[in-house]
């Protein structure tokens, strides 16, 4: 578990220097991992941000808690951010997941690692994002 933990604290340290080094300003939320009544980590920049719900799983796929996709979906109507689940899978870097692209099973809202590669945003693309993309 501690091992999990690292390997995720430290995806989230590396999502966080990218976005500080394009000079957005960045905070990872305490008890990040653990609570679910935030996003793990929120961005800022020219009044446009930025909500991440990150994962480094090499899994087939990804699944969050119905209570934490409903906290993160409140998170995004009540602050207006574009609020992602941010998948970092080794070797093939991040993808970044829109909350209405899981799918609801009886416990959970997961994504498979084919849908992500179909889906296929990349960090890249969020410069240019907007919702209707």
């Amino acid at each position: 578990m501690v091992q999990r933990y690292n390997k995720g604290a430290r995806s989230e340290r590396e999502l966080l220097a990218f976005f500080h080094s394009k000079n957005f300003s960045v905070m990872r939320s305490a008890g990040s991992g653990v609570n679910s009544i935030s996003p793990d980590i929120i961005t800022f920049r020219n009044k446009k941000g930025f909500a991440f719900e990150c994962k480094a799983w090499n899994g087939t796929s990804v699944s969050i808690p119905i209570d934490k996709f409903e906290s993160l979906k409140a998170w995004e109507q009540n602050t207006g951010m574009d609020t992602f689940i941010a998948w970092r899978i080794n070797g093939e870097g991040w993808f970044f997941i829109r909350l209405d692209e899981l799918s609801k099973a009886q416990s959970n809202y997961t994504i498979t690692r084919k849908r992500a590669f179909d889906i296929n945003r990349k960090i890249e693309d969020l410069f240019n994002y907007n919702a209707n993309s």
